[in-house]
């Protein structure tokens, strides 16, 4: 099987192998760097809106370079305050061959209102290698992993959030 995923990240990269290979076999998985028309710091609708870009545009490169993936993927991070208190989600888009699309997000984490207003100026990965002295944490397991004392990395976000996405995808008719 096929894939194509809108991103370099290798947490996302392995994240979302791991939810595909628990229901499909032979998962390749290639990794495309695509905009996602959103800022660096997606809030609110833009990160649903920055995984669908990241999809349209993986759909662009491939037909421009003549691939037939079997599903074209996206996952876009991003803060949201619409449950009334600023959280971090992943959100993500599966696209497969025929056009069928579907959406999952991951379990959300609490930012603490003291890092909002500099986490719009700049974006959260950034501010979290601030405060933890890393570089680059949203690579790899992420600064989730820093925040649960390792219990949970950005692969078990990004997992989970395609394991969610995928419920209409491997249930047929009955969840479509």
């Amino acid at each position: 099987m096929k894939i194509l995923i809108g991103t370099k990240n290798p947490g996302k990269i392995q994240g979302a192998k791991e939810a595909f290979e628990k229901y499909f076999n032979n998962v390749e998985i290639q990794g495309i760097a695509v905009d996602s028309e959103v800022g660096d710091q997606p809030f609110n609708q833009e990160i649903l809106q920055g995984a669908k870009n990241r999809v349209k545009n993986l759909k662009k490169y491939a037909k421009e370079n003549q691939l037939e993936p079997d599903f074209y993927i996206s996952s876009e991070a991003g803060i949201t305050n619409s449950l009334g208190a600023w959280i971090d989600i992943n959100c993500v888009v599966i696209e497969d061959s025929k056009g069928f699309q579907s959406i999952g997000t991951s379990q959300g984490f609490p930012i603490p209102d003291k890092y909002i207003e500099e986490i719009k100026e700049t974006e959260l990965g950034k501010v979290m290698d601030k405060i933890f002295s890393g570089k680059d944490l949203g690579k790899g397991k992420g600064g989730i992993s820093y925040l649960t004392k390792n219990a949970v990395s950005r692969i078990d976000l990004t997992r989970n959030a395609f394991i969610m996405a995928l419920t209409k995808h491997i249930n047929g008719d009955i969840w479509r």
